[in-house]
């Protein structure tokens, strides 16, 4: 709630909307459908709601909440109505692109991002999972999807499982399928692997359950 009284107040400072996943940017949106009123009458007002009970929260806040009517009724007027195409750039009209995962689970969810976004592009900068970074788009600006990441090694050890060989299971045991890991040097363009990760944090040899194509390399990189 705090984040969005800022990003309210200080909107046209804004160059770029995203959160990790598409489904999270969404949610962002939906919960500007739901208190669009409350945070008007807090802009109006120049106070935060009381729903913001920590302090530290509260006093960060003050130092850019003012009265501002002219704000308000403008977002008022943006919200009142069912007519929600193209909001993001109406709210925050410098924005550049929206910034988000558009691909696997998430693609489903570029439809309705295309029609909050107005014509903005969508920028599916990284791939991400709760268990790790993966890897990097380099060419960002492409089209949902034409994306493709290129694996960076240095974000965790990745393996790959061909998928004609995977076998249930979320970790690899020790025998059978572990024999039939490929190492990222090794992957074979134009096929398909389950990608198994060994992170910083303390997974060894997790199977995430994301099945991957081999697009290509990138120099030394697939």
């Amino acid at each position: 709630y705090a984040q969005m009284v800022c990003g309210l107040c200080q909107r046209h400072e804004v160059l770029r909307v995203g959160t990790v996943f598409s489904s999270g940017l969404l949610r962002v949106i939906r919960f500007l459908q739901l208190n669009w009123k409350e945070l008007a009458t807090d802009i109006e007002a120049g106070a935060l709601s009381p729903r913001v009970t920590d302090v530290s929260v509260r006093e960060a806040v003050a130092g850019i909440l003012r009265p501002d009517p002219e704000l308000a009724q403008f977002v008022r007027d943006e919200c009142c109505n069912d007519d929600w195409a193209g909001i993001v750039r109406r709210i925050w009209p410098n924005t550049k692109y929206l910034n988000v995962i558009v691909t696997g689970a998430m693609a489903q969810y570029v439809p309705a991002l295309e029609y909050y976004a107005g014509g903005l592009p969508l920028v599916s900068i990284s791939y991400a999972s709760s268990e790790c970074y993966f890897g990097i788009n380099l060419q960002p600006l492409c089209n949902p999807t034409d994306v493709s990441y290129t694996i960076m090694p240095n974000m965790a050890y990745f393996e790959f499982l061909p998928v004609d060989d995977a076998t249930t299971g979320e970790v690899v045991a020790p025998e059978g399928d572990a024999a039939r890991l490929v190492d990222l040097a090794r992957v074979e363009a134009g096929r398909e692997y389950e990608v198994v990760i060994t992170t910083y944090a303390g997974l060894n040899r997790y199977r995430v359950g994301d099945v991957l194509r081999v697009a290509g390399y990138h120099n030394a990189a697939a």
